[in-house]
């Protein structure tokens, strides 16, 4: 079924406050472990990322765990990453917005990330069930665009996304298909070098929330 506008929506500093997140893990791990853990741990992950391209949560964990590995103290890192309530983590009205755009045409997640802590973000933050299951999670979704136009083929498509980088692939190979909105939220939003090099996206706003005051013709325009 081809679909008249589908929204994609990315989810860490989009609908969800991943700097936030990072920080309560941060505070975690210095205080159950000390700060030479959590650095260590964050030193992994920053390392694991460049690698593979995508933040991986359990993968500097399990990295660090062989470092450690007769502290059986670490074991519980894992629980608590898992556990955690991202619901409380949402954005102000970012589940209202999912509503609000998806009178229009179907509203899609699009985010990057590993294949088991990124659901498990997704399930624990109630954002699975306000997308009905309407949800990608690829290692870089810029180039699995062809995927995305089989799984929702569109006439036009709507990428809200806090990086710029993203935005401005998806500009560059869906051109005027695509309507790229740019929230100003979490760190990757603020970064100078970044605003400086990347093209501005078609719509920029201060927070997912603003959306709500928007009309259809504001997207297709």
């Amino acid at each position: 079924m081809q679909h008249d506008l589908v929204f994609l929506f990315d989810v860490d500093n989009t609908l969800l406050d991943n700097d936030h997140v990072q920080r309560d893990l941060r505070q975690h791990l210095t205080t159950n472990y000390g700060q030479t853990a959590n650095d260590r741990y964050w030193a992994l992950f920053e390392d694991l990322r460049s690698t593979l391209g995508y933040a991986d949560y359990l993968g500097a964990l399990q990295r660090y765990r062989l470092e450690d590995l007769h502290n059986p103290k670490v074991l519980r890192i894992a629980n608590w990453l898992a556990d955690y309530k991202f619901a409380d983590r949402l954005y102000p009205g970012a589940l209202d917005v999912v509503r609000h755009v998806s009178a229009w045409g179907p509203a899609v997640i699009l985010s990057d990330g590993d294949a088991a802590f990124q659901p498990r973000k997704v399930e624990r933050s109630g954002l699975w069930q306000a997308f009905a299951d309407n949800v990608l999670i690829y290692i870089h979704k810029e180039q699995a665009l062809d995927d995305v136009e089989r799984l929702y083929p569109a006439h036009h498509y709507v990428m809200i996304d806090d990086k710029l980088r993203i935005l401005e692939a998806l500009k560059q190979q869906w051109g005027d298909r695509v309507t790229t909105v740019f929230p100003r939220q979490g760190h990757y939003a603020f970064d100078p070098e970044e605003l400086r090099k990347r093209k501005p996206a078609d719509i920029a706003i201060d927070a997912i929330g603003d959306l709500l005051a928007f009309g259809r013709e504001r997207f297709t325009g």
